[in-house]
């Protein structure tokens, strides 16, 4: 129970104030003049101004609420080194008896672990959390138990009560680690990407003399081993072996003595690229869809095209020699012979032999598939006749002979099962059908010519015309690929006639299936990260696939099987047990992911160290104790004090009460202090009066 006097006014305090003004000069003027009343005049004006402040007593009765102290426990991955965990611990353990017999003082604990999305240790965000939660008025005291490897100081509260900081870790701690720099998401393949290594040590590290080994490994193959000199930028020059992702695995092998080797190996991956993708279109006798693919190729910003036409019909014979036949000699030596192996592409467009072309170039043009480039013919009716391209040389690589009829009629272009599963046709089919399956209408635009083909016995049929005749023939010749579209009716989708039909994304996908885009092969095997959650896609012409094999960082291996979720490609989720470098196979397809970070950010610093906490800790007088050096014991402090000492610790009791009733008493009625004023009044007049 408490006492107080408080006032309630009856006027204004500027009333009360102005008749303070007033009466002091009055009783100043009394006592000059020497009245004997003087005093009683003071009395009365003292006695009227406090009637007017209505003085009164309150009474309080208070419950005392005890102190708090906040602890924040850092559980990050870092805290797992050594022996942080069981000093953290002890600390811990030891805090809590201190505080428990400590009279009026309650301990509230938050731990935290890493952040999501290699976030680090958020420190002061669970501090924040942890003061939030409790009345400000109370926190006697803030202890952090940690190793001093933050990653949120910026956002540092404001702190009501000394912090202080309880520090894991040993002097002689030390560590190696590998450091990756300034890696690009994508490279350009058959250009040199360079990468700046280094192999550093950190702590109470021993003298190292000499190089130190490094390993790379691309892919998950067999690594290369180098020496590589310590504490020194390493320049690498990197060139990708092939398009799309590469995994680069960077290593240095775990010394004796250091915290960990989970920072001694980094995993880089770059998507590899074309620069320009160089097509060669080779066009013959004008018709009306002969600049279908131009107007395709040339829209691709990532294509160069060269194109060319021969106008000369063979039926016009007016003696005029073939060198004569244009006023620029064009270059069919330099681009058939000697630069043919700079092209990605070479497309002939209805094009037909007329003795332009010698017969050595179309030979070249063999060997150029055979050794990785890519050809695509376009068949008009002159691929059945005697001057097709198929009874030149280049006919061994392509996938069709013509049987020498044309076959003239009105028929829909369908796809065969292959087709539904073929990377370059799967999926056409889905805008001109519902939810269901159903069509929404007949199929695509009519065609009305096809060549009729025998194709060969490695072809793939992805596309067929009347009586279930093939008309888009893929394969796979030596180290490249050919097609035969055995049509010249394509263009009609492009108009829209009779509907029209994906005439873009066919062509598009069948120029870069051709030219061996990574997205587009029809076997294949790749996983898509997520955290440590991967989605496993395989690619297949099979109908039924294996489960696959994903293998881990510590070698341990686990089965996954995979559905199909459209033709052609199957999925499954799998979540990772923990993050490092996985290796993927299913039958002759494998495939690498690194999921998690590069390098994580809890061990880019592992050594312990309060110096990025000594900001926060200070404006408070809080103090950083090493948990080594002994547990330091706890003293009560003034607010703006030291908080810290050798072997010691602060809080400052707060006293703060919870009030349980409340007691407002007058000390004199209104009233009596208006009796007592006049009754002074009366006694100073008669004083003077007998005078």
């Amino acid at each position: 129970m408490t006492g107080t006097v408080i006032f309630d006014p009856l006027l204004p305090w500027a009333a009360l104030w102005a008749l303070v003004a007033l009466t002091v000069p009055v009783v100043a003027l009394a006592l000059w003049r020497g009245l004997p009343g003087w005093w009683l005049r003071a009395l009365a004006g003292a006695a009227l101004i406090a009637g007017l402040a209505n003085p009164a007593l309150q009474r309080e009765e208070r419950q005392p609420l005890s102190d708090i102290v906040v602890a924040v426990v850092d559980e990050s991955a870092s805290q797992t080194l050594s022996d942080r965990a069981a000093q953290t611990e002890a600390a811990l353990d030891d805090l809590t008896a201190k505080i428990a017999a400590r009279e009026n003082t309650e301990l509230r604990v938050a731990r935290l672990g890493d952040a999501p999305q290699d976030g680090g240790t958020r420190l002061m965000t669970a501090l924040s959390e942890a003061l939030a939660e409790e009345p400000l008025g109370r926190v006697a005291g803030i202890v952090l138990l940690t190793d001093g490897r933050l990653h949120d100081a910026a956002r540092a509260p404001d702190l009501p009560a000394p912090a202080h900081v309880l520090l894991s870790g040993r002097e002689g701690d030390w560590d190696r680690r590998l450091v990756v720099r300034n890696a690009p998401a994508f490279a350009i393949l058959g250009e040199e990407v360079e990468l700046t290594l280094r192999i550093e040590d950190s702590g109470a590290a021993p003298e190292a003399a000499g190089p130190v080994p490094l390993t790379i490994a691309v892919d998950g193959a067999e690594p290369m081993r180098f020496e590589v000199p310590l504490g020194r930028d390493i320049r690498l020059p990197v060139a990708l072996p092939h398009g799309g992702m590469n995994v680069l695995q960077f290593a240095t092998p775990e010394v004796e003595g250091e915290l960990t080797p989970r920072n001694n190996e980094s995993v880089v991956q770059i998507n590899g690229v074309r620069d320009r993708l160089r097509v060669l279109l080779v066009s013959g006798e004008p018709y009306a869809g002969e600049r279908t693919w131009r107007n395709l190729l040339k829209s691709d910003p990532s294509v160069d095209l060269v194109h060319f036409t021969i106008l000369r019909p063979p039926e016009k014979q007016d003696g005029v020699p073939v060198e004569e036949l244009s006023l620029i000699a064009f270059p069919t030596r330099e681009l058939f012979i000697e630069k043919i192996d700079e092209f990605d592409l070479i497309v002939f467009d209805r094009y037909r032999r007329r003795g332009i072309l010698p017969s050595e170039y179309f030979a070249n043009v063999g060997r150029y598939v055979e050794e990785g480039g890519a050809v695509l013919v376009t068949a008009g009716p002159e691929y059945a006749g005697a001057e097709s391209i198929f009874r030149s040389p280049l006919g061994f690589v392509l996938p069709g002979a013509p049987s020498a009829r044309v076959v003239e009629r009105a028929f829909r272009p369908e796809l065969t099962e292959l087709g539904t599963r073929h990377p370059v046709t799967s999926g056409l089919a889905d805008p001109w059908r519902d939810a269901e399956g159903d069509p929404l209408k007949p199929g695509w635009g009519r065609w009305f010519r096809q060549v009729e083909i025998d194709p060969t016995q490695s072809a793939t049929i992805a596309l067929t015309g009347p009586g279930e005749r093939p008309l888009l023939a893929l394969d796979r010749v030596g180290e490249g690929r050919v097609a035969l579209l055995a049509s010249d009716q394509v263009w009609l989708w492009g108009r829209g006639y009779d509907g029209g039909g994906p005439q873009l994304d066919l062509l598009r996908r069948l120029a870069h299936w051709m030219m061996k885009e990574p997205e587009l092969e029809e076997e294949a095997l790749w996983a898509e990260p997520s955290g440590l959650t991967m989605r496993i896609v395989r690619r297949s012409l099979s109908e039924e696939i294996g489960p696959v094999t994903v293998t881990g960082p510590e070698g341990d291996e686990t089965e996954v099987p995979l559905e199909e979720v459209e033709p052609g490609r199957f999925e499954a989720l799998w979540a990772a047990p923990r993050m490092g470098l996985y290796r993927l196979s299913e039958r002759d397809q494998e495939a690498v992911i690194a999921l998690g970070p590069a390098a994580p950010r809890e061990f880019e610093d592992t050594i312990a160290s309060g110096d990025a906490l000594e900001e926060i800790t200070a404006p408070t007088r809080g103090g950083i104790k090493r948990i080594e050096e002994g547990l330091p014991a706890l003293r009560e402090v003034r607010a703006g004090r030291p908080a810290a000492g050798r072997g010691w610790i602060g809080l400052t009791p707060r006293g703060a009460y919870r009030t349980l009733d409340l007691t407002v008493t007058p000390l004199l009625p209104a009233w009596l202090w208006l009796i007592f004023a006049a009754t002074l009044m009366i006694g100073a007049w008669l004083r003077e009066a007998r005078r």
